[in-house]
């Protein structure tokens, strides 16, 4: 399966739907309605390979309700700063989901997806045709690996 939101030469981006998970496991205890989950269609989405995981921007993540985890120094095209690193957010892209922490961006910037998700989601960059490429997960071939 491949991803077919592309549009600037060079550049990948994909629609992916953000889930705050503590909303859905409450749903599962009963303890929330399920039309009460926080989640959110982002379009345009940039794949960046030189993220390492998750950037969303302070007005989604509020959006989203994610629970602050920890304050980080990151390195940025601007130097070494600051930045707030949220929990929780369940990322839902071409049939994979999974939980991730999620790096506020300054400024309202664009989301950016970047490695760790894509790889833990087992989905692939391909340049070329500029789109992400679902790896496999049958029983002759995955690209799940224990060592």
């Amino acid at each position: 399966m491949l991803s077919t939101d592309s549009e600037v030469m060079g550049k990948v981006t994909t629609t992916l739907t953000v889930t705050n998970r503590i909303d859905q496991g409450m749903v599962t205890r009963g303890l929330l309605p399920a039309e009460q989950v926080r989640s959110v269609m982002l379009e345009k989405v940039l794949v960046d390979t030189g993220a390492t995981t998750l950037c969303l921007s302070a007005d989604v993540i509020a959006k989203l309700g994610l629970e602050l985890l920890k304050e980080v120094d990151v390195e940025t095209a601007h130097g070494i700063g600051k930045a707030r690193i949220f929990r929780d957010a369940t990322i839902s892209l071409l049939g994979r989901e999974g939980t991730f922490e999620c790096l506020e961006l300054p400024g309202g910037q664009s989301p950016l997806l970047g490695v760790i998700p894509l790889e833990a989601l087992g989905l692939e960059l391909d340049l070329q045709k500029q789109c992400l490429r679902v790896l496999p997960t049958t029983p002759t071939q995955t690209y799940l690996t224990i060592l």
